[in-house]
């Protein structure tokens, strides 16, 4: 980590004779700061749309807490305070009579974090774009593609939907800095869900793997980091008061991800799991507001963060 110290040869050379064993610092710190990752908690995210509406999304999102490192790794101590705020905007659509989505999103992160390294204490401050993320989704089976007339007098049913989410490595990235907002590397998680509606209530669960493509100028610059796909599985239980006013409890659970520079030795993996709860809140026929909280339930190595998140959408129907 950069600055605090009287000495910064010293500190690089320090940093360079632990890179190799610390390969789990970047992928674990910061990574909360794109909109999408492991920790994703995200209700309703298969849940049926009528076709031709374009939402525009913003918001804000704060996550506080400690990185659990393997112990073998003489990183202790570490706390981050990392704030995100988050631009995107979908659009729902017709493919071969079903219905699909398409969504983009680019994050601006900005943070802290502190640590003590060989017993040496450091702070780091990052600020700039994160990696943007690009997904498109389309329900497989259960309601299919219909325009607004058609959605409103349809019965809802069960869904089963698949999707595609890419990360595209668009943040600052420093080949000479272990912590970085961007991980130089491209990311793509193939995903199924399944939503099935009773009554008020909305039960999803999704299954999904991380696959990393590798970071080929790695710290302190020209190595190569690999990481192993992560297995990402998430549950939720909403119910719905009345139209665009649902509470969810959420859960996930994600293991693997075990990484290594060059051909050294891998570092531990995830096993992971975070509880939560999204609260939607309408404020008028096309604005609608969301706040959601969740917290790590059991962490083995990796991010132990709370996270709370506000948001604000707007939604257009075309004729």
């Amino acid at each position: 980590m950069a600055g605090g110290g009287p000495c910064p040869e010293a500190h690089d050379l320090t940093m360079s004779r632990i890179a190799a064993r610390a390969t789990g610092l970047a992928g674990l710190v910061l990574v909360v700061c794109a909109p999408v990752s492991a920790q994703e908690l995200e209700p309703k995210a298969y849940s049926a749309s009528p076709v031709g509406a374009t939402f525009l999304l913003t918001s804000v999102a704060r996550s506080t807490g400690s990185i659990v490192f393997d112990p073998s790794i003489p990183i202790t101590d570490v706390d981050a305070t990392i704030n995100a705020a988050f631009f995107g905007i979908g659009t729902t659509f017709d493919m071969f009579g079903k219905l699909a989505l398409v969504s983009v999103a680019v994050p601006y992160a900005w943070g802290d974090v502190s640590g003590r390294v060989f017993e040496e204490a450091r702070t780091v401050s990052r600020a700039g774009l994160a990696d943007a993320r690009i997904r498109f989704s389309v329900n497989l089976r259960g309601n299919d593609a219909m325009r607004l007339g058609e959605f409103v007098k349809a019965p809802r049913k069960a869904i089963v939907g698949a999707s595609v989410t890419m990360l595209v490595p668009t943040g600052e990235y420093d080949r000479t800095k272990l912590i970085n907002l961007g991980n130089h590397r491209w990311a793509v998680k193939p995903e199924v869900g399944l939503a099935v509606p009773i009554g008020r209530w909305d039960i999803d669960a999704y299954a999904g793997v991380w696959l990393f493509t590798a970071n080929d100028d790695f710290f302190p610059g020209g190595k190569e980091r690999t990481q192993d796909p992560i297995l990402a599985i998430q549950g939720h239980v909403s119910y719905t008061f009345k139209p665009r006013l649902w509470l969810a409890v959420d859960s996930t659970w994600y293991s693997g991800g075990k990484s290594r520079v060059d051909d050294g030795d891998p570092t531990a993996a995830v096993a992971n799991s975070r509880l939560g709860a999204t609260l939607s809140i309408p404020a008028s026929r096309r604005q609608s507001f969301k706040i959601a909280y969740s917290n790590g339930v059991s962490v083995r190595t990796g991010t132990d963060f709370s996270t709370i998140a506000v948001g604000w959408q707007f939604l257009h129907f075309r004729k």
